[in-house]
């Protein structure tokens, strides 16, 4: 019965975790629409979107889901770790009482520790149908898969197998994840301010741009325009003359736009990476730019 249960929680591990599938369905739509993105550019379809719009949507449906997805789940997992501390130290005051780790366990159950409270029940159901202690605890560490739980799940199961008291153990393991999470709260809000400094970056990047476009770059069609009228009025020929090319301005507007694309991307994974350490949660903010960034070209 206990292998079966083992067996059972192994199941539903690869079961519950869908960011594999989210990454390939977002990856062939992506691929999809810089299909009709290359298309549109090339002509061989007429649609009432340009072919920059299609590569925004591209993205944005590449980033997008994967990215939210991986943000939710480490804020599921933050959650655990937050309240993994006060968990220990009730399974170490029981085990001062003289019992097991599977009876501590199963007494500290009780308890509600917020989004760590299933994964607590889900052990002491587990160890009620007869698997160890020590492995139900392993099966927990894979369950949330993080290096601190690993890390503090690992110490516990050595000192429990090595018999003893483990509540000396447990209360220092508690004490040091306690500890790391105040490390990594400190870590986080040091590092929102770059996030926030990011933010504003791309915000003003497309502000200049906007400015560019409203301003600079009509003068400059102005210009170019009264200059061939004044030469064609007074007869010269301006082949030979200095000449202000409006014709290549749509291109200009072009590549911002391309620009803005690059920036965005680039810049949200850089805000997830100095955030959480990890790409995958940058996806996140490079959807957020990505849709901030086409909004303000359809505004430009």
């Amino acid at each position: 019965m206990a292998e079966d249960i083992i067996d059972l929680d192994q199941l539903d591990l690869k079961k519950l975790d869908y960011s594999q599938t989210i990454l390939i369905i977002s990856g062939v739509i992506g691929a999809l629409l810089f299909a009709l993105a290359f298309l549109e550019g090339i002509g061989g379809i007429n649609t009432p979107l340009l072919w920059l719009d299609y590569v925004f949507f591209a993205l944005m449906v590449t980033s997008g889901p994967y990215g939210f997805y991986k943000s939710a789940q480490r804020k599921k997992i933050k959650d655990i770790e937050v309240r993994l501390p006060e968990f220990l130290r009730d399974v170490a005051e029981a085990g001062r009482f003289g019992m097991t780790l599977a009876q501590a366990i199963k007494v500290s159950s009780r308890g509600r520790y917020g989004k760590l409270t299933p994964e607590i029940h889900r052990m002491a159901a587990q160890i009620d149908w007869g698997v160890p202690a020590s492995e139900a605890m392993r099966l927990f560490s894979e369950r949330v898969n993080t290096p601190l739980v690993k890390r503090m799940t690992s110490i516990i199961i050595k000192a429990n197998d090595a018999g003893g008291s483990v509540s000396d153990v447990l209360t220092m393991v508690a004490h040091d994840a306690r500890e790391s999470m105040l490390n990594q709260a400190e870590r986080k809000l040091a590092m929102s301010t770059y996030t926030v400094v990011i933010y504003v970056a791309f915000a003003v990047f497309i502000a200049t741009i906007f400015i560019l476009n409203s301003t600079f770059l009509p003068k400059m069609t102005e210009a170019g325009q009264m200059v061939a009228d004044g030469a064609e009025k007074a007869g010269v020929d301006t082949s030979g003359l200095a000449t202000i090319k409006v014709d290549i301005i749509p291109t200009i507007q072009m590549i911002f736009i391309i620009s803005v694309m690059i920036h965005a991307f680039g810049d949200g994974i850089l805000a997830g990476v100095l955030a959480d350490g990890q790409i995958a949660t940058g996806l996140k903010h490079s959807f957020i730019m990505l849709l901030i960034g086409l909004m303000g070209t359809r505004l430009i």
